[in-house]
C-alpha cells in the first residue's frame, strides 16, 4: 500500500516535538461486551472461535505518537506506564509504515489517554492497540487498511476485537485470526441497552480464567445461534437477538461463573426485557430492551432499580439502533453505534480509570 494523506491528523509540530519528529494521533471506541461468542464454522469447515460484539460509543481511547527519528525501532516509551500491549502495537506499526515507505524505522513517545474502565470486558486493551496503531500511521502519513490492523493488533495483544471495522455492519470476527467469518446484515435489531457491573465492578484476570475448550455438540450450538443471530438481523428481531445474547451468557457461565446470573436474568424477565448480554471477558452486562412497545421509560426505571436493590450497578443506557423516533431523548443517552465517535471531539480528560463506580449510593443514569 503506497503513502495517502493521513488518517486524522496532519504531521505538525508540538512543544513536545524535536526537530524534524512528526506527531500523530489516533483514536478507537471501545464496546460493552459481546452478544454471542463461541465456536463456528469458518469458509472451510474448520472450527474457529469468534464473536459478535456489542457496539458502544463514548468511551475511548486516544493516542498521541511522536517520531524520534535516529532512534532504534524499539525505543518506545508509553505514558502511562504499563501499557505493554500497546507499546508491542507500536514497534509493530513503526515497522510496518517504514517498510511502506521504503524509509529506515526509529523508535518514538506514546501517549494514552482515555476513559474505558480495564478488566470489564469493554475492549479496553483493543482500544488501547488500534488507536496506538492509528498514531504511528498518522505520524508517519500512512494510511492503514482495517485488515491491516487487525493483523497487527493480534500479533500485539493474541486476539482483538472488531474495533477496527467500527462503525459498521455486525460481524461475527474471529478474534484470535484478525478476520471476518460472517458480515450478518446492515445492522443489530434495535435494543435499549441498560448497563450495569457484575461482580462489584471488580476487574477480571482473564488470563487467570480456564481457556475455552469446546466439542462437537458445542460447534452444533453455537451453529444454531449464529443462524438465530442472522434471522434477527434480516428481520430486525430484538426478541430474537435477546434469545440469543441470554443464550450466549448462559454458555459463557460455564468459565465465568457469575454469581449474579440467575439474578440478573430474573430482573431481566420481570421488567420485561427481551434478554440479556455478558461480556466474555469481564463483569460488563446488559439487560436488553425492545424500544417498540409502549411503556420503555417505565421499565427502565423498574429495572434500574431492581439492579441496585441486589446489589448490582446500573451504568448507562444506550441503543443499538439510534432514529428520529427512538423513545430515548437525544439528550438523554449516550453516544451510539451509528455515530462515528473518531470523527467527534477525542477523549482527552484523563488517563483511563481501572472500573466504574460500583459504590452503593444511588447510581445517576441519564434520563429516560
Amino acid at each position: 500500500m503506497t503513502a495517502t494523506a493521513p488518517r486524522t491528523t496532519t504531521r505538525r509540530s508540538t512543544s513536545d516535538a524535536g526537530p524534524g519528529d512528526a506527531v500523530g494521533t489516533g483514536h478507537a471506541a471501545c464496546h460493552h461486551g459481546e452478544i454471542l461468542q463461541g465456536v463456528f464454522l469458518d469458509e472451510r469447515g474448520r472450527p474457529c472461535q469468534a464473536l459478535v460484539t456489542l457496539p458502544m460509543n463514548g468511551p475511548g481511547s486516544t493516542a498521541h505518537f511522536t517520531l524520534r527519528p535516529g532512534t532504534p525501532p524499539d525505543d518506545v516509551r508509553v505514558t502511562p506506564a504499563g501499557r505493554t500491549k500497546a507499546r508491542a502495537a507500536a514497534v509493530l506499526a513503526l515497522r510496518e509504515c517504514a517498510a511502506r515507505l521504503s524509509a529506515a524505522p526509529c523508535g518514538g513517545v506514546l501517549t494514552l489517554t482515555g476513559d474505558i474502565p480495564v478488566g470489564l470486558g469493554m475492549g479496553s486493551s483493543t482500544s488501547d492497540v488500534i488507536a496506538t496503531v492509528r498514531a504511528v500511521a498518522d505520524a508517519w502519513g500512512v494510511r492503514l487498511a482495517p485488515r491491516t490492523i487487525a493483523g497487527l493488533a493480534v500479533r500485539a495483544e493474541g486476539a482483538s476485537d472488531p474495533l477496527m471495522l467500527a462503525p459498521g455492519p455486525p460481524l461475527l470476527f474471529a478474534q484470535r485470526e484478525g478476520r471476518t467469518l460472517e458480515a450478518l446484515g446492515p445492522a443489530l435489531p434495535p435494543a435499549v441497552v441498560l448497563g450495569c457491573a457484575l461482580g462489584g465492578g471488580a476487574p477480571v484476570d482473564t488470563l487467570a480464567l480456564p481457556a475455552p475448550a469446546y466439542d462437537a455438540r458445542d460447534l452444533d450450538t453455537y451453529e444454531h445461534l449464529r443462524r438465530m443471530l442472522r434471522r434477527a438481523v434480516s428481520d430486525g428481531d430484538s426478541a430474537l437477538l435477546g434469545r440469543v445474547g441470554t443464550a450466549s451468557a448462559r454458555l459463557g457461565q460455564r468459565r465465568l461463573t457469575h454469581g449474579e446470573f440467575p439474578v440478573l436474568t430474573r430482573i431481566a424477565d420481570r421488567a420485561g426485557a427481551v434478554g440479556v448480554q455478558i461480556a466474555h471477558s469481564g463483569n460488563v452486562a446488559g439487560v436488553l430492551f425492545d424500544p417498540r412497545p409502549p411503556g420503555l421509560n417505565a421499565r427502565l426505571r423498574r429495572c434500574a432499580r431492581d439492579l441496585e436493590r441486589e446489589g448490582i450497578t446500573p451504568t448507562r443506557v444506550f441503543t443499538t439502533h439510534p432514529s428520529p423516533n427512538s423513545p430515548i431523548s437525544p439528550k438523554s443517552h449516550h453516544p451510539t453505534p451509528s455515530e462515528d465517535s473518531s470523527r467527534g471531539r477525542a477523549h482527552l480528560g484523563s488517563h483511563r480509570p481501572a472500573g466504574p463506580d460500583t459504590s452503593r449510593r444511588r447510581t445517576r443514569l441519564p434520563a429516560v
